[in-house]
């Protein structure tokens, strides 16, 4: 099975829109926008953890925003001028998913708002770390105590 066909059997059509399209789900209606609960988020197709509560902020925008990724080598960054704007995209290396865009007006220290669709991220609940095998992220947690 090709791997599009795949990707079209495990995901759903906006998460493959999204992920594969470049595509954006709506504000304030997407499933993480507003979840505050620790755990770490991975990328949707390949499984790949991207960002951690820890550094997840509310931004009000109606996307779930974080100050920066859980590690730099995973995530790309690309200019993007599409619809008339000046952005910086940003992708899963592994996967090459479309995840969103970095914007320079986060919290201090790092000042940047990583704005991500929740289509295509996979929330892991710090309780079940270790038992959807991302047990090494524990200690992430621990640290915050």
């Amino acid at each position: 099975m090709s791997e599009k066909k795949d990707l079209e059997k495990r995901l759903t059509p906006i998460q493959l829109d999204v992920t594969q399209n470049n595509g954006t789900e709506p504000p304030f209606q997407n499933e993480y926008w507003d979840l505050m609960d620790d755990g770490i988020y991975v990328d949707i197709v390949s499984g790949v953890p991207l960002f951690s509560s820890i550094n997840k902020f509310e931004s009000n925008c109606g996307w779930p925003s974080f100050t920066k990724p859980l590690q730099e080598s995973e995530i790309v960054e690309r200019f993007d001028t599409s619809f008339g704007m000046r952005r910086t995209e940003v992708r899963s290396k592994t996967a090459d998913s479309h995840l969103g865009h970095v914007f320079p007006d986060g919290p201090p220290p790092e000042g940047l708002r990583y704005c991500i669709n929740s289509a295509a991220l996979r929330f892991i609940p710090r309780e079940k770390l270790e038992e959807e095998g991302y047990g090494e992220y524990e200690k992430l947690f621990d640290e915050e105590a």
